[in-house]
């Protein structure tokens, strides 16, 4: 079984809507999954941090709630996402050092947490 926050390989979304995303960036939040999709950087945080109710269930591909999460395939599986991820590729390249570390990333998304997620799915004791 391999675990959803486990996995280093890139990671995309589809949503019963038939939206697809890249996961940039991604954690457990309120038994569902918070991420950050390409270009975040530029749309700050705040915009672009996403909340996917979940359960979260599976073992690649992976079900949280009505998405579906699947290792991203760049060759010739969806040419849209494989083309927005190569350009997310040379993105990080030009910010370089000035990509925060994961650490720090998932600080600022478990701080804006409750934001996009709302407040039935936060930690009682920060609910109203």
């Amino acid at each position: 079984m391999v675990d959803l926050f486990s996995v280093t390989a890139p990671l995309a979304i589809r949503f019963a809507s038939g939206e697809k995303q890249i996961m940039t960036e991604h954690l457990a939040y309120g038994g569902g999954l918070l991420f950050l999709p390409v270009f975040w950087t530029e749309t700050g945080i705040d915009e672009a941090l996403r909340f996917v109710p979940g359960p979260i269930k599976g073992d690649g591909p992976w079900k949280v709630g009505e998405a579906v999460v699947t290792v991203l395939a760049c060759h010739g599986t969806d040419a849209e996402l494989a083309n927005d991820f190569s350009c997310w590729q040379t993105h990080l390249l030009q910010l370089g050092d000035a990509y925060p570390a994961r650490d720090k990333i998932q600080k600022m998304m478990k701080t804006r947490a409750a934001t996009v997620a709302g407040t039935d799915n936060c930690h009682p004791r920060f609910r109203r």
